[in-house]
């Protein structure tokens, strides 16, 4: 008995003394940076691990001596020896991973709420940088994902950072945009303004595209899906880059990378800046556009690191607001490239509407190795927002037969209006620019705890807190001439009136919003089968401070504030059938608090006491096959989204104005999303996807009894609005791309895209009137774009230059359309898409 006592005692130490931990970081030879997701497994075990964000693993072994596995979709495994004896550590260094000319290029990401390739039970679609790089070009940064399902994205007005994304039918108010897991949508509006991010393609690693649910962690989700963009981090090694890339109509950009690698204080730092310039496609959209990028890093030991980020874009820019007739565009001389927004004074080009803006994003994040078993990620942020948009105040003189213009369709002569103001003399500016401007500030926090329950199951918990301060106001920029402004939107405390440059006028008001949300999910995984479930609840609070409409002495100028409380609940399973076939399914409601314009009606301190939280169940089954050479995803979702935020406005009889709250409204979204990639040999990669949605407003909403604060009643709303189509994107959409390489170093690339089922946005407020019907249907168009990339090496520096030409064909094409209730295309206010691009470009990599 002692013996056998004493034999279990000795293989027992034995064990522990042969218990270890392998450590190291993996790279990606194309990027020659991190590989943030790649697999690390003991082979013959369960026992494995992935990499951070930041490429590293470390992974606990029970023997002195084996091997490890590092694997990445796409990549060619590595296999490597360990040696560790008594808990010491072995530290594997850099491991380099390169690509797999025989696998499909995929990136699979575990951090920051990202899915991972057959096992998060999501619809998912992943951009590279290496493809942001070679396509994007001069377009808009949305644009790179319009091959994705499900995606609808266009220039808008088609000045610089203008663009519009919308998801499955949804705009950008519903879909979560988050850069490295911290979300960007407007805290009060759920709005995202691109143009905020005009030099995000510079600095992004990956971009990835969940939709539906998403495998976000937060505490309420989007109801179109979530776009997560994942920043560069401090490269690996020492190094850099400076490019060059010029295009159509003036574009001109340049930039330069400069990045410490790991040094041997643990220390690395990655800075990047850039400017771009350039007339712009559209008449009257000069810009100018700055970005930089500045990342920290520093190690402490091997549980803990620091990791600091900012980044940020100023730019400038001419826009184009208004849409037009379609016979205005076929009348004037430029045609598609028709605008009214711009003119001359004294010789120079004046942007009448025009945007500027400043948004920097400060993070700091702190990854920490609790134990084995446990680590918590945690991230503090602050952005503090400048500037906004132009326009004008005072007497419209810009019309399109205005005697101001230099002809129909004309250019405007600004300096008419000067004149005019001139003579004014003591009467001062009748017509003046302005801008209406949002500057904010905002600061949050994420912290997320992760501890393995058991081998196979993961308990997931946090907390996600956010402070929100809009300040909105009006300012004069550009008196014209004249010696000042009389306001007719006289203010309460009368401020700033008469106005000067810079002084405040129309509207003065501050919002704040304040957001407490905690969520948590477990998860299991073994073997073939991975499901989770999530719950999440959240309050947002709102508050408004109006300066023109109530006296400071008045109690009404500040309100109390307004709760919203809201939950939500998913869960999904993934299934692989085997090492091709995998199915997966996920459900899940949630509760949205509605905006905060919805909140305070009338442009003041009105509180909607009838506002409620919109209301959406969302449903989707998917399916995905993946082999050597050829991988496909078919997916099915539905949508039901109740209760969506609408306010009416009107006019009363004593000519005070008011508006109801429209209850009710309600919209299904259902379809089915089908996407490849084929390799059929080395040199050739095909893609393409298909898109059928059906995205319909669900009912009617009728004899809605609006009262004023006495009951009396004051009117009745009607909205007939039951199958209409919902408008502003496509419901149809294909894509199909070829990616050859003809020589060795120079690839060839074509991507075709198609739309159909596009009808104009409307308001709905608007279908009073039964026999409105559809909006109107804008014709199905394609586009065909084509690029060429060639690489080289000078020396010991290797070169890349690269083309693209978009809309090769240079179709012309209506992107976008508003309805104006008759459903007819000569009635219908639009904005058509560019014509021919194109970008030629260098970098050189040192």
């Amino acid at each position: 008995m002692r013996k056998l006592l004493f034999l279990a005692m000795f293989f027992a130490s034995a064990t522990i003394f042969a218990q270890g931990t392998v450590t190291g970081t993996v790279i990606d030879s194309e990027m020659d940076g991190p590989l943030p997701g790649a697999t690390v497994m003991v082979p013959g075990t369960n026992n494995g691990t992935t990499t951070n964000f930041d490429g590293e693993f470390s992974l606990k072994v029970n023997k002195a001596k084996g091997t490890i596995e590092i694997s990445f979709v796409g990549y060619e495994a590595k296999t490597l020896n360990f040696s560790v004896a008594n808990g010491a550590t072995q530290d594997l260094g850099q491991i380099v991973l390169t690509p797999d000319a025989d696998a499909l290029d995929e990136i699979v990401v575990t951090s920051y709420s990202l899915a991972i390739d057959r096992k998060t039970p999501v619809a998912v679609s992943t951009i590279k940088a290496a493809d942001i790089e070679t396509k994007l070009g001069n377009q808009e940064f949305p644009e790179i994902l319009k091959s994705t399902p499900g995606i609808y994205a266009t220039k808008a007005g088609g000045g610089f950072g203008d663009a519009q994304l919308r998801l499955r039918g949804f705009n950008s108010e519903n879909i979560a945009v988050m850069i490295n897991g911290v979300p960007v949508n407007d805290m009060e509006n759920g709005r995202v303004y691109w143009s905020n991010w005009a030099g995000l393609s510079d600095v992004t690693r990956s971009m990835q595209v969940q939709r539906g649910l998403g495998a976000s962690k937060l505490a309420v989700p989007s109801i179109g899906g979530t776009v997560n963009i994942l920043t560069k981090t401090t490269d690996a090694e020492v190094g850099g880059n400076v490019l060059m890339t010029t295009g159509n109509d003036g574009y001109t950009k340049y930039g330069a990378t400069v990045s410490t690698g790991l040094l041997d204080n643990g220390v690395a730092a990655t800075v990047s800046a850039s400017r771009t310039t350039g007339n712009g496609f559209v008449d009257g959209t000069e810009f100018e556009g700055y970005s930089y990028f500045i990342n920290f890093a520093k190690q402490f030991g091997e549980d803990h690191e620091l990791s600091f980020t900012a980044f940020g874009a100023p730019q400038r820019h001419g826009q184009r607001q208004n849409r037009e007739l379609i016979s205005t565009f076929r009348e004037s001389e430029r045609g598609i490239k028709f605008n009214r927004d711009w003119g001359f004074q004294n010789g120079q080009v004046t942007h009448i509407e025009d945007n500027f803006y400043h948004k920097p994003q400060m993070s700091l994040n702190h990854f920490w190795d609790i134990s084995e078993k446990t680590n918590l990620s945690t991230a503090v942020y602050a952005s503090f927002g400048t500037g906004g948009g132009g326009g004008f105040a005072g007497v419209n003189k810009f019309g399109l037969d205005s005697e101001y213009r230099d002809g129909y369709l004309e250019p405007v002569n600004l300096d008419l209006i000067v004149d005019e103001n001139v003579e004014r003399g003591a009467l001062g500016s009748e017509t003046i620019l302005r801008a209406s401007r949002n500057d904010h500030n905002w600061y949050g926090a994420l912290s997320t705890l992760s501890t393995a329950i058991t081998d196979d199951i993961e308990l997931i918990g946090g907390v996600d807190l956010r402070y929100y301060k809009g300040k909105h106001f009006q300012e004069v920029t550009d008196l014209l001439g004249g010696s000042y402004f009389l306001d007719d939107d006289s203010n309460e405390n009368d401020l700033n009136n008469p106005a000067m440059v810079g002084d405040k006028i129309s509207y003065w008001n501050d919002g704040i919003v304040l957001w407490e949300g905690v969520f948590t999910q477990l998860e299991y995984s073994k073997n073939d089968l991975s499901a989770f479930v999530a719950l999440a609840a959240s309050n947002t609070s709102y508050k408004r401070i109006d300066y023109f409409n109530y006296l400071d002495s008045d109690p009404l100028q500040e309100t109390d504030f307004q709760n919203f409380f809201g939950y939500s609940a998913k869960g999904g399973a993934n299934y692989n059938l085997d090492a091709h076939h995998n199915v997966f399914a996920n459900v899940g409601y949630f509760e949205k608090a509605p905006f905060f314009n919805a909140v305070f009606l009338n442009f003041q301190n009105d509180i909607n006491a009838d506002a409620e939280n919109q209301k959406i169940f969302s449903a989707e089954l998917g399916y995905g096959y993946r082999a050597e050479n050829f991988r496909a995803n078919v997916n099915l979702y539905r949508t039901q989204w109740d209760d969506r935020t609408l306010t009416q406005s009107f006019r009363n009889q004593d000519g005070t104005f008011g508006s109801a709250n429209i209850l009710g409204v309600n919209a299904l979204h259902q379809g089915i999303e089908v996407d490849f990639s084929y390799r059929p040999f080395d040199e050739l990669t095909l893609t393409g996807m298909a898109s059928i949605g059906d995205w319909r407003w669900a009912n009617n909403v009728t004899d809605v009894q609006v009262f004023d604060e006495e009951q009396n009643l004051v009117r009745t709303v009607n909205l007939f609005i039951e199958d209409l189509k919902v408008g502003d994107a496509a419901q149809t959409t294909f894509a199909l791309g070829a990616n050859y390489e003809v020589i060795e170093d120079v690839k060839l690339r074509l991507d075709y895209n198609f739309y159909d089922n596009y009808y104009a946005d409307f308001d709905p407020n608007g279908r009073s009137d039964a026999d409105q019907g559809q909006a109107w249907e804008a014709p199905a168009y394609g586009l065909l774009d084509a690029g060429l990339t060639y690489g080289f090496d000078i020396g010991s520096l290797r070169a890349t230059l690269n083309g693209n030409v978009n809309n090769l064909l240079d179709t012309e094409y209506i992107a976008d359309a508003r309805d104006r209730g008759n459903s007819t295309a000569q009635e219908a206010l639009v904005w058509y898409g560019f014509g021919r691009t194109y970008t030629i470009g260098a970098k050189l990599n040192f």
